[in-house]
This record gives C-alpha cells, sequence and structure tokens, in this order.
C-alpha cells in the first residue's frame, strides 16, 4: 500500500472513530434528558390531591366544619367561612396548613386533619394496538409496564420499540419514547417511569 493510500485510510479512520463518538455523546445526552424528563418530582410517599378525590377534612372540637367533600374538578373546595379553597396539586399536609391558616381568622388555635378517602384522580389512557385500550383508573403509584399488563398486553400488529407516553408538562405537552423490548431485556430496567395522572400511552 503506498505512503498515500495508508495516509487516507488513517483519515477516513479519524473520520469515522469521530463520528462514532458524536453520536454516543448525544445518545448519552438524550438519555440523560430522559431520565431527568420522566424523574418523578415528588417522593413515593408524597401524593398530591387532583379533581375529583374525595377528603376527609376534620376540625377538632367543630363538627360543622368537619365534612367529607369531593374536590370539583376546577379543583377547589368548599368549606364553610372558607368558600373556594385550591386542594388541588397539594399533599394533605399542605391542604390542613393552608386551612388551619385560613381559619385561624375565624377559630382560635385550629386543629386540622385531611384525609384522602378515595382516589379518583390518578387516571391514565392506553390507546393504539393493545388487546384492552381504555382509560384506567389507578389507586397508587404504577409503572408503565403495569398498565401495559393491565390492557392485557399487545396485539399482533404492536411496534414495541416505538410507544409513546404524551404528558402534560406545565403549559407543554412532551412525548416520551418507551422500547419496550429494551426494558425486559434488562437493559432499560430505569426507563420503566412511573406514570403521572393524565398521561396518555400510545402504542403505534
Amino acid at each position: 500500500m503506498t505512503y498515500r493510500a495508508t495516509f487516507a485510510l488513517r483519515v477516513v479512520l479519524a473520520l469515522a472513530l469521530l463520528i462514532l463518538a458524536g453520536v454516543s455523546a448525544a445518545f448519552a445526552q438524550s438519555r440523560q434528558g430522559f431520565a431527568a424528563l420522566v424523574r418523578d418530582p415528588h417522593p413515593p410517599g408524597e401524593y398530591r390531591i387532583g379533581p375529583e378525590d374525595v377528603l376527609a377534612v376534620s376540625v377538632w372540637k367543630n363538627d360543622a366544619m368537619s365534612r367529607v367533600l369531593p374536590v370539583r374538578p376546577d379543583g377547589m373546595i368548599s368549606l364553610p367561612l372558607l368558600d373556594d379553597v385550591k386542594a388541588a396539586g397539594l399533599t394533605p399536609m399542605q391542604l390542613r396548613d393552608v386551612l388551619a391558616q385560613k381559619l385561624a381568622e375565624y377559630v382560635p388555635s385550629p386543629s386540622v386533619s385531611v384525609i384522602v378517602n378515595e382516589v379518583r384522580s390518578f387516571k391514565v389512557s392506553v390507546i393504539g394496538e393493545v388487546v384492552r385500550p381504555a382509560r384506567y383508573d389507578l389507586r397508587s403509584r404504577t409503572t408503565l409496564l403495569d398498565v401495559l399488563a393491565m390492557a392485557g398486553g399487545f396485539n399482533q400488529y404492536a411496534a414495541r420499540t416505538r410507544i409513546v407516553v404524551l404528558r402534560q408538562d406545565g403549559d407543554k405537552r412532551v412525548r416520551l419514547i418507551f422500547n419496550y423490548n429494551r426494558v425486559v431485556s434488562g437493559d432499560g430496567d430505569e426507563d420503566n417511569l412511573y406514570l403521572q395522572p393524565g398521561d396518555i400511552i400510545l402504542v403505534p
């Protein structure tokens, strides 16, 4: 092989290595971005109240203020003296503190407790190439694989490597790509994300 041919071969190999390094870096960055996006912002025990949940609000030694009531679709609850109070998005402890602070204007040193009697706001939808596409009511933290199992698994036409989770993130909707084959093979356990209320799982 001539010197010129050897030099050209080395240049091609060097370019190929640079391209591979760039692709690996981009993939790693993409994986990090995905992990950051799907990371649950709330600890496992920190349940956030949602619309349609049923709450038991108790004010010590005040039966008139104590009652069981649903969270309205607008995320508010109504109590005597306080009118509308925003409950959706708060933990029971946070709502307890809000109610105690507001009641302090009418009741000296109020002692308040808030209990979620029924979880009704945790709904996700599964559509596309599954056996039982439907909207599912969840009662606790649930992974994507769990919900796919609830939907009866895939039919023969499902594209298992291109499943999409549509999730509302503030004012925008994001698309999370889920590779079922990668997860069940053990290479992507961290991708088996916990679902959030309102998630839509699309199986093409």
